[in-house]
């Protein structure tokens, strides 16, 4: 059954004529009059009586008038929740990022997002980029910022990755360090450093760079947080290698200092999504204030 012979039908009840109703709905009299008697032909039976001026519902018009009126209320109920999500006056936005993305990145796109879309509840989770997709890939979320100093490390198979911006690494030196006033500096400048880093295991690091750079850097230290590393680097405890992302949350009392170009670790941060799905509107209109939070940065 066609619900717009249902909105014919309850027109024509409310205003007794076919010809009223086909000014009001702007058809010709002759259109609603066959509408009207092809919804009778589907249902079997007549609903009108037809008067010499106007028409009066029979019994099972009545029986059916109220029918009519709780099926299109509910699709116009409907309509109005879909153009909701729509317009994001309702809805939800699910998203993940990984932990230097929420010094600078991220907040001030969700800054935006419930500025503009005061009605979308916002529930928000932070975790290595791994857990991440994991939680993406279930559907906990909608969308991840995610992070790789290797440019195709996630399965694309997956996830819909599109860049965000490239995140250089820096150094991180006391401001009374011998190499703190410099513009630039090689790795190999820093050889002999007692370094801090996330593990013992440079490999598995930032200063796996060091590697590369053609020495083992002594690590002194092993923490995992950014604030406890920017402490004992800026207690002369020794340098670190931190996201150009994370450098707001860097004390004053510290430098950053860029590397070298063929020293710099560049990490490719992404917004992921789940490939195949179309993500919800509060998740396309987020990517779109983040990929402009990115370009500020640029």
């Amino acid at each position: 059954m066609d619900m717009a012979w249902l909105d014919v039908f309850r027109t024509v009840a409310r205003l007794g004529s076919f010809t009223a109703a086909g000014e009001r709905l702007g058809f010709t009299q002759s259109a609603i009059s066959r509408q009207i008697a092809t919804l009778e032909a589907e249902l079997g039976t007549p609903l009108f009586d037809r008067l010499p001026r106007g028409v009066r519902l029979t019994e099972h018009g009545h029986a059916l008038l109220p029918h009519a009126e709780a099926l299109l209320d509910r699709l116009d109920s409907t309509r109005r929740d879909l153009a909701a999500l729509t317009e994001l006056t309702a809805g939800r936005l699910r998203v993940g990022a990984f932990d230097s993305a929420n010094a600078a990145l991220v907040p001030g796109a969700l800054a935006a997002f419930r500025t503009a879309h005061p009605q979308v509840a916002i529930s928000f989770t932070e975790g290595l980029s791994a857990h991440l997709l994991d939680l993406l890939g279930t559907g906990t979320i909608d969308l991840a910022v995610v992070a790789s100093y290797a440019e195709d490390a996630y399965d694309r198979e997956r996830f819909e990755l599109q860049p965000l911006l490239a995140d250089p690494v820096l150094v991180a030196l006391p401001r009374g360090h011998r190499l703190a006033r410099r513009r630039r500096l090689r790795l190999v400048e820093l050889a002999d450093e007692s370094w801090i880093a996330a593990s013992r295991h440079a490999e598995s690091t930032l200063l796996a760079a060091c590697l590369r750079s053609g020495f083992q850097p002594r690590i002194e230290y092993a923490v995992a947080a950014w604030t406890a590393k920017l402490g004992l680097v800026a207690a002369g405890l020794g340098p670190t290698l931190i996201p150009s992302l994370a450098a707001r949350a860097a004390r004053a009392d510290l430098v950053l200092v860029p590397l070298h170009p063929d020293d710099t670790p560049v990490r490719h941060v992404y917004t992921a999504t789940r490939r195949g799905q179309s993500p919800p509107p509060a998740a396309a209109a987020f990517a779109d204030l983040l990929r402009t939070a990115a370009e500020a940065r640029q």
